[in-house]
């Protein structure tokens, strides 16, 4: 069973993959069979399918960030409360929506996720948010720029 800092090394990672694209971290990050609670339904993905659905979203969405407002850390799950910015392409206009998300860690890999969303526009109303997913709370002001 992976240590806190091994945790909180993991999600360091995951945070590079979603917000630089580096994607050859995801063997380092996923277990080989990622299962996934979301708006869609529940759906078991192999890690490289995962990793090219990924992949996609960056494309359309470069700019993509996930703004976390609090997270808690244990050997062997996490949670996010967050924000998803991005610029939409065809328009120009910033998109957001708020979550919250869930994982379960198995072998110090990411396992399984539960996310919920709250609509398109939403954010969470917090003056402050985390520098960096495994930040304290409270590090920057919201909306301002984020380390790449």
């Amino acid at each position: 069973m992976p240590n806190i800092s091994e945790v909180r090394a993991l999600f360091d990672r995951w945070e590079r993959v979603w917000h630089r694209g580096e994607f050859e971290l995801v063997p380092s990050c996923v277990r080989p069979v990622y299962i996934r609670h979301d708006e869609t339904g529940d759906r078991t993905v192999a890690r490289e399918v995962y990793a090219a659905e990924l992949a996609e979203l960056k494309q359309g969405r470069p700019d993509v960030r996930i703004i976390v407002y609090e997270h808690c850390l244990t050997e062997n799950s996490a949670w996010y409360r967050f924000t998803m910015r991005w610029t939409d392409q065809a328009t120009g206009g910033v998109c957001t929506r708020a979550g919250l998300q869930s994982y379960r860690i198995e072998e110090g890999k990411l396992a399984e996720t539960w996310v919920v969303f709250r609509p398109m526009g939403s954010n969470w109303s917090d003056a402050v948010a985390q520098d960096s997913w495994t930040s304290p709370v409270g590090v920057r002001a919201v909306g301002g720029s984020h380390p790449s």
